[in-house]
């Protein structure tokens, strides 16, 4: 029977049998209580340690139970793995400096980004507070498509404002555009897809992590190439009918019937129509959607989002499945629960419902309006013949400046004076040598009236045309 090291500290804080039985580990783990080792019996150790015997038992059946000892009957306890063979863990290995993050922008034109200023939180908060007190129906599972009435909700805002032709049936709300692209790759598997270039990365990704190749297809004045389509041998096709991403073009009537000929064109053939942001537009009413034409039996795959009508973080988006596709996914998927939170849809039902939702996007409409109005003075005053794209709709522009230094040039000059942006050459996936010289792109949702000036401002500093007058 072997002779226990053993320190306990009554005042270490943590209880006596968690010290005695983390240091029974410790020299087993180490190596000086090897296979077979007896140990003291309970009575022996507690008078060595001056504790109570349950100390010590409890101690041992921790390491019982945790494989460590083996009781014997009438034997004591014995040591039962020894673990000093488990080779020691690699130490890491050293690692350099880290590099110093970028400080953190004076301003953000990144696309992603909305004035969260503009949430309706006073009417969303008392509705969710309603929904809240109403009742325990909304803690149970809802429909797995997401609630009915929802459903019916949206059908009814996405026919009345989007042209779309559907039934609530059709409609399947997930939390988030790219969750629902995943499930719908998947009942696409085996097709390959053509995008647009320049266009969105991460639908690519999301398909291509889905495992459906992405071929790129070229845009052209009108949007998508239909010959290039046909090239591609893709039998999916992504597009932003409505306003491309990022050039912001917007695809004519005529080209839409081309798209939509080329999916009759072969069975087995979808378009996947992403509606992420034309309810911002500024000239006229938002143009139909490409869903609308097709009819609720035609191959197109209708995708919309409130991440930029009410927030990023609000996680609901919904997508309308032709009838042969929504048997598919059912059989798929139809066991799987809705991942967004009843709480949430039904607010956002009584929102649409109620009239608050047409009244927030009016407001919403007008406070950017007149934002991008007034950074295109701003910008038109810095920098006499600047080209300014896409003010009709969306929450971007492209800046080309025809004498300008080159793009890198300009995103890094604005880099060092505060300013986050991108070049439209990073949205070019194939082929960058056919993007347009001394172009970037500025996302202006985000900026605070105020900013706009000191914005134009530094930018002239980077750009090299000098402080902005008037």
């Amino acid at each position: 029977m072997l002779e226990l090291t053993v320190c306990l500290d009554p005042g270490d804080g943590r209880p006596l049998y968690q010290q005695l039985y983390e240091s029974l580990i410790q020299q087993i783990r180490d190596g000086r209580l090897r296979r077979g080792d007896r140990l003291p019996g309970k009575r022996s150790l507690a008078g060595q340690l001056a504790v109570a015997v349950n100390t010590v038992d409890t101690a041992y059946q921790m390491l019982v139970a945790e494989g460590y000892l083996e009781a014997r009957p009438k034997s004591g306890f014995f040591v039962l793995e020894a673990t000093d063979a488990l080779p020691p863990r690699p130490a890491p290995a050293p690692a350099g400096e880290p590099a110093a993050p970028d400080p953190a922008p004076r301003f953000d034109l990144s696309t992603g980004a909305v004035d969260t200023n503009l949430f309706p939180f006073r009417t969303w908060g008392r509705i969710q507070k309603e929904l809240l007190y109403a009742g325990s129906e909304l803690l149970c599972h809802g429909h797995r498509q997401g609630d009915p009435d929802l459903r019916a909700a949206l059908a009814d805002y996405l026919r009345s404002y989007r042209g779309v032709a559907c039934t609530p049936d059709q409609i399947v709300v997930g939390a988030g555009m790219e969750y629902l692209l995943g499930l719908l790759a998947q009942l696409l598997r085996g097709a390959a897809a053509a995008v647009e270039n320049p266009g969105y990365d991460r639908p690519r990704t999301i398909l291509e992590n889905s495992g459906i190749p992405c071929r790129c297809v070229d845009i052209d004045g009108s949007g998508l190439d239909p010959a290039g389509l046909e090239e591609s041998g893709a039998s999916l096709c992504y597009v932003t009918p409505s306003h491309h991403f990022p050039t912001g073009v917007t695809m004519p009537v005529g080209r839409r019937a081309q798209l939509l000929r080329w999916a009759a064109g072969r069975p087995g053939r979808y378009i996947l129509e992403d509606d992420y942001d034309a309810e911002f537009r500024f000239d006229m009413r938002p143009v139909p959607s490409l869903q609308g034409m097709a009819g609720p039996e035609g191959p197109v795959v209708y995708l919309c989002t409130f991440s930029k009508s009410l927030a990023p973080s609000i996680r609901i988006a919904c997508m309308v499945l032709p009838r042969d596709l929504l048997e598919a996914y059912r059989r798929a998927f139809g066991s799987y629960s809705s991942t967004v939170s009843r709480f949430e849809q039904q607010t956002l039902r009584r929102f649409l419902e109620e009239g608050y939702f047409t009244r927030h996007l009016a407001r919403m409409r007008l406070a950017y309006r007149q934002r991008m109005e007034a950074l295109v003075r701003a910008l038109e005053a810095a920098f006499p013949g600047v080209v300014l794209r896409g003010r009709h709709t969306g929450l971007h522009l492209l800046l080309s400046l025809p004498e300008g230094p080159g793009e890198a040039a300009m995103v890094e000059a604005a880099r060092r004076a505060g300013v986050r942006l991108r070049g439209l050459s990073g949205y070019y996936m194939e082929r960058v040598e056919r993007c347009p010289e001394n172009t970037v792109v500025l996302g202006y949702a985000s900026l605070g009236d105020g900013e706009i000036p000191l914005l134009a401002e530094a930018l002239a500093g980077a750009w090299g045309t000098g402080p902005v007058s008037g």
